[in-house]
């Protein structure tokens, strides 16, 4: 009898819709789910119906279990909802842990599209969260605004989603670990400053970024560091901006360099393909004279293809303060579309092999299937 006067009672005012699951709440517009957001518990489903919702939504606190996360997502996976307008951004998740965020479309917003963080509590950060269909674009449009921003995020993962067009980086990480970011599509789009797809920084590690396609996704399409404040690192400084990344199997087309490394202890980048960078295959950079940081060392590249032309004249740029004589190049294939120059590398390629002249027909099938790939 109690059940069935719960029912009746969400019923009655429109979140649950007839016939639903006790642990299904049903929504159809802002309002529906700003009250069903107040009330979820281990397990609850919210479904969006296809419609526009505003954003400016704020959730703290939300705490799912491995068996029994919180779901929000959209009802149709072939119309998913739409957050446009209503605040700076569609979604800031505070302090929230087993929670998962699916299929939805994100436009248009001026700060962020979604802001994931640890409420400010560095000892105690969001985990167990799952991006995954999710659409994320026309945010920005310039200067330091992300479509899907994480600080203090562990044990998360990012999947088979789709930015275009933003201001700062398509995901940017801040002190996050344990992650994966996968089967991914970033798009820039001119009018958009479009500065990173993917940035790793301020103690982010133990992060995977693999078989995503990077279509001239910004001036760095991965960047494995940065330049964080000291007070936003999580955990505290240990000397590096990032540590512990692989980049594999991912496919880079453009970009004024496709990968850059910055300030960062290792880094593994293999198995890519990278398409005609605008300005240079990699970078090695420090953008920090604090003696707290150890020089940029460590990275490994190898067993990549990369296609170049007259564009590139320096294939790794080498910053001051950098430690490059410590990075490894190893059986990676080199592919001038145009002439015969093999690429002038830091430190001795292993079995590294050099193709000249292989043109344009044969980077053109790369960019064909890696755009029916995605």
């Amino acid at each position: 009898m109690g059940l069935h006067v719960v029912i009746v009672g969400l019923a009655v005012s429109g979140i649950l819709a007839l016939g639903a699951r006790a642990d299904e709440i049903r929504v159809a517009d802002t309002s529906q789910l700003r009250e069903a957001v107040t009330r979820l518990t281990p397990g609850t489903t919210v479904l969006l119906s296809p419609g526009v919702y505003q954003g400016g939504l704020y959730l703290s606190g939300l705490a799912g279990t491995q068996e029994a996360p919180i779901v929000i997502q959209g009802a149709e996976p072939n119309s998913p909802p739409v957050f446009r307008g209503g605040g700076g951004q569609a979604f800031q998740l505070a302090d929230c842990s087993h929670l998962i965020l699916r299929n939805i479309r994100v436009e248009g917003f001026a700060g962020n599209g979604i802001n994931i963080d640890d409420g400010g509590s560095f000892e105690t950060p969001a985990h167990h969260i799952a991006i995954e269909d999710v659409t994320i674009l026309e945010i920005g449009p310039k200067g330091n605004h992300d479509a899907l921003k994480m600080s203090g995020v562990d044990h998360f993962s990012v999947r088979n989603c789709r930015f275009q067009a933003w201001g700062g980086s398509g995901v940017d990480m801040v002190g996050c670990h344990h992650g994966v970011v996968e089967d991914c599509t970033f798009v820039g789009r001119k009018g958009f400053s479009q500065d990173n797809a993917v940035q790793l920084k301020g103690g982010t590690a133990d992060v995977l970024v693999q078989c995503c396609l990077f279509k001239n996704a910004g001036q760095r399409a991965v960047n494995l560091g940065g330049s964080t404040g000291l007070r936003f690192f999580r955990p505290a400084v240990q000397g590096y901006e990032a540590k512990d990344i692989t980049i594999a199997g991912n496919r880079f087309e453009g970009s004024l360099s496709p990968v850059a490394w910055v300030t960062a202890d290792g880094g593994h980048v293999h198995h890519n393909t990278i398409v005609l960078p605008e300005k240079w295959v990699l970078r090695i950079l420090q953008e920090t004279e604090d003696p707290q940081f150890a020089p940029c060392h460590g990275g490994v590249f190898e067993d990549n293809l990369v296609f170049y032309d007259s564009r590139v004249q320096v294939f790794v740029n080498v910053g001051p303060r950098t430690a490059p004589e410590t990075f490894a190049f190893r059986r990676n294939v080199w592919c001038d579309v145009e002439g015969s120059r093999r690429p002038s590398l830091p430190v001795e390629e292993q079995n590294g092999v050099y193709l000249s002249r292989v043109g344009a027909e044969s980077y053109k099938r790369v960019q064909t299937t890696v755009e029916n790939n995605h």
